[in-house]
């Protein structure tokens, strides 16, 4: 697993945030941070939500020993995903999700760490990933993301 998939879900991010500001600013002639904020993140749920579809072996290696019908939780997660990604879109839910979001952010990093620390691939579910490295870029990821969510979705 490279360096650059792991930079995918932020590059994503900023990409898609950079786009939906041309576009507002084209069609409504303003520009709301917020709203290009909120798009962002949902495009970029849903682009990681491919790799619970992808990369369920790996995925699910990275769930807990103790958290049983890994492979479904693996799924579910995913569509849950999905339906976080939809509400950060809607205005009249859009703080609620996004305290939402940034639990389950919190939620999925020991699965990150677990990964990490046993040099799993969660493309392959192989034990040949990056290993404890991945965390000085994935931890300060999830603070970004988090951050991401509170700017876009719940502060006025």
């Amino acid at each position: 697993m490279s360096f650059a998939n792991v930079m995918k879900p932020l590059i994503v991010l900023i990409g898609v945030f950079i786009l939906a500001l041309i576009v507002l600013r084209a069609s409504a002639k303003q520009v709301d941070f917020q709203f290009a904020g909120r798009i962002a993140m949902a495009a970029m749920l849903v682009f990681t939500t491919m790799g619970h579809f992808v990369f369920t072996k790996g995925m699910a290696a990275m769930i807990p020993e103790f958290v049983p019908f890994k492979t479904s939780v693996v799924y579910l997660s995913g569509i849950f995903e999905i339906l976080l990604a939809l509400g950060l879109l809607l205005p009249n839910y859009k703080t609620a999700v996004g305290w939402v979001v940034i639990v389950f952010f919190i939620l999925m990093l020991p699965a990150n760490i677990k990964a990490a620390t046993i040099n799993l691939n969660y493309q392959t579910g192989e034990l040949n990933g990056p290993g404890l490295s991945y965390l000085w870029f994935r931890i300060p990821l999830q603070i970004l993301f988090i951050a991401w969510v509170y700017l876009s979705a719940i502060k006025n």
